[in-house]
């Protein structure tokens, strides 16, 4: 069924105040004059009252069923600890309110599952958060697949390596608030665009591990130790017969880079190779045979989606390319489509990270296919 017209401008509600939306959303929010921000909510009213100047609004509540119900509300941002993302979701789009969520979606695949089905339903738009496919090496890596000048894709590989420090992670660090740690935080989003750039996941093995105690505070005082992983692996397979290798770690000492960390996306194809560096998302790397792998500046069309209001020359490159992300979500609620990557997608990568940690506590392969839409 067709979506209704949607009013402008596209009136949008923060749940979850923190520095995620602060970072990414809000900056996009104020680039499109599509959209505006009309309120925000979180668990600390402190927060609340500081974001009221911050960010230019009136209306704040600590209560995130209000907020979804609030007939002044056409859409939600969801940036809030993981096990509250289900709940809030449903609860969105049982109000008809259009949403985008924060990745991981929910705990496991089942909480996932619920939340697109509840977004389906109720004939809203509904996004994953997954801000790296909007990094213009990667919108133009995507382009040199599709278009076959790698030749037929064989392998891919994917490095994420932080350099944090080893102290609390906070909720973060307890399965029932985060389900996992590494694996849903980071390398979630490169098991996504894998699948974006290579198709479909058949079947990985995976494995996690937690060398951090995370026992102290920043300021030193005891805690709860962490009971999630800080480094995280898998092998797969595609659907299309490539292979895949992903690694992920929070315990990369030295991998600072200006806070960005080290990231590497690789293809070889029967023709070529490309990388994808997060922290030059502007450069890309393409070699052949015969030749090293050398930088190549990304082309003028792929530096952000056309008609998006940002420009490409303006802030560190590192960070303003997700900012694209709002523009998806409202262009999509705009124009009356579905957002690219919706909860779907969300819940096709999230059926890979399970797999991942039933595949370390089994020690086989697991089969990965693709969720009923």
């Amino acid at each position: 069924m067709p979506r209704a017209a949607q009013k402008l401008p596209v009136r949008i509600g923060i749940i979850g105040a923190g520095a995620v939306s602060d970072y990414h959303h809000v900056p996009g929010i104020r680039l499109d004059n599509r959209c505006t921000l009309v309120a925000a909510c979180d668990a600390d009213p402190a927060l609340l009252e500081k974001r009221k100047s911050d960010w230019g609004i009136t209306k704040t509540t600590t209560d995130a069923a209000a907020l979804c119900a609030d007939p002044d509300v056409d859409a939600v941002v969801i940036a809030t600890p993981n096990f509250t993302h289900r709940e809030i979701a449903i609860a969105a789009a049982n109000s008809g309110k259009h949403i985008m969520a924060e990745k991981p979606l929910g705990l496991n695949a089942g909480e996932v599952r619920e939340m697109y089905e509840a977004a389906r339903d109720n004939q809203v738009v509904h996004m994953t958060a997954f801000t790296y496919r909007f990094a213009p090496s990667m919108r133009y890596m995507k382009h040199l697949v599709a278009s076959g000048k790698l030749g037929t894709p064989r392998h891919f590989r994917s490095q994420r390596f932080l350099d944090w420090p080893e102290t609390s992670w906070g909720w973060r660090q307890y399965k029932d608030k985060a389900g996992a740690g590494d694996l849903f935080d980071m390398t979630i989003h490169r098991i996504d665009f894998a699948a974006d750039l290579m198709g479909p996941i058949a079947r990985i093995c995976g494995s996690v591990a937690r060398f951090a105690p995370r026992d102290r505070t920043n300021d030193g005082k005891p805690c709860l130790p962490s009971e999630v992983d800080d480094w995280s692996a898998l092998i797969g397979d595609f659907r299309s017969g490539a292979t895949g290798v992903w690694e992920g770690t929070t315990l990369a000492k030295g991998y600072h880079l200006d806070g960005f960390g080290h990231e590497w996306a690789e293809i070889n194809g029967s023709e070529g190779s490309a990388v994808y560096r997060m922290h030059e998302p502007n450069v890309i790397l393409l070699g052949k045979t015969g030749e090293d792998l050398h930088p190549v500046q990304v082309p003028a069309e792929f530096l952000k989606p056309a008609g998006s209001p940002r420009d490409p020359s303006q802030g560190k490159p590192a960070t303003v390319f997700r900012y694209d992300l709002m523009w998806e979500f409202v262009s999509a609620i705009v124009e009356g489509r579905d957002a690219v990557p919706s909860f779907y997608e969300g819940l096709n990568a999230q059926l890979v990270a399970d797999a991942c940690l039933d595949s370390h506590a089994r020690r086989v392969w697991v089969e990965t296919p693709e969720a009923a839409k």
